[in-house]
């Protein structure tokens, strides 16, 4: 049971942390087009500060959670089993979730420029940007699922 608890904890924070790395470089996009309107500049950047802080915790809990997961059945095999045995997928997903947190303190490191007045990427690519944690996610969900070695 409360291995079961655990699992849906880490799931939980795993879909919050991912909701602040789909967002976070749209807040860039608003903010490379905005100009120079300074009250929507500023908006952006608190909102983007205020994001990016909250994925951070995110982050912490579901990596806290994860960690249990992953490692619980030597502290208490009781509650937490074995879930990975000899399977190598998890190496190719934890590689993955790194470059997704990578990822993310890049995006953290671009507003941080940006709210110290220097200039981003372009909008364009700011948006291809955006697209790339899609792909991340994918291919986590599909080892995840497929378990393929």
């Amino acid at each position: 049971m409360i291995y079961l608890w655990t699992k849906s904890l880490h799931l939980l924070f795993v879909m919050a942390w991912m909701g602040g790395v789909f967002y976070l470089p749209r807040i860039l996009v608003n903010i490379a087009e905005a100009g120079d309107a300074p009250a929507v500049r500023e908006r952006l950047l608190l909102m983007g500060k205020r994001l990016y802080s909250f994925g951070h915790n995110m982050f912490g809990l579901a990596f806290l959670l994860g960690l249990t997961l992953w490692l619980g059945h030597l502290v208490a095999p009781q509650w937490w089993p074995d879930i990975v045995g000899g399977m190598k997928w998890i190496h190719a997903k934890l590689t993955l979730v790194i470059v997704m947190m990578a990822y993310y303190v890049f995006c953290g490191r671009l507003l941080k420029r940006a709210a110290a007045g220097s200039a981003l990427p372009s909008a364009k690519a700011l948006r291809i940007i955006n697209e790339l944690p899609v792909l991340l996610l994918l291919a986590i969900i599909y080892l995840v699922i497929a378990k393929p070695f």
